[in-house]
């Protein structure tokens, strides 16, 4: 939902700065100043296309860098971690293999599908994959 709502704010931004350079090649072409003095150019403390390219720059950037982030998460969710469920009564511990995105805070999905739920009077250990 973030990313889509950092693409609608992007394309609104975009889609604006279009319409305002739009409005202004109309309004100059109307007043018969089309073929103006180049004198003037030097006077715009940024040229258009600078910024443009600047823009286009950045969106590539961001989009980039959303892109390794969600790949990153997709990585990470995907690793295999041991989990151990200690009963802290008996100081039972049962071991289980599961994936990291698989982990919910009572229960998870072992790597061979079955859903374990563990009571509370139970503990979750993650163990961190040895690297």
């Amino acid at each position: 939902m973030k990313i889509l709502l950092t693409a609608a704010v992007i394309l609104a931004g975009w889609l604006a700065v279009r319409e305002r350079w739009r409005a202004e090649d109309d309004a100059e072409r109307l007043a018969g100043q089309a073929g103006r003095d180049r004198a003037q150019d030097r006077n715009v403390l940024v040229p258009r296309g600078a910024v443009r390219l600047a823009a286009y720059g950045l969106v590539v950037i961001m989009l980039a860098g959303t892109g390794v982030y969600l790949f990153q998460g997709w990585q990470r969710d995907r690793e295999t971690v041991e989990v151990q469920v200690v009963n802290t009564y008996t100081g039972k511990i049962e071991r289980h293999e599961a994936r990291r995105g698989e982990v919910d805070r009572r229960s998870f999905v072992t790597l061979d599908g079955r859903r374990v739920r563990i009571a509370e009077m139970e503990r979750l250990i993650l163990l961190e994959p040895e690297r």
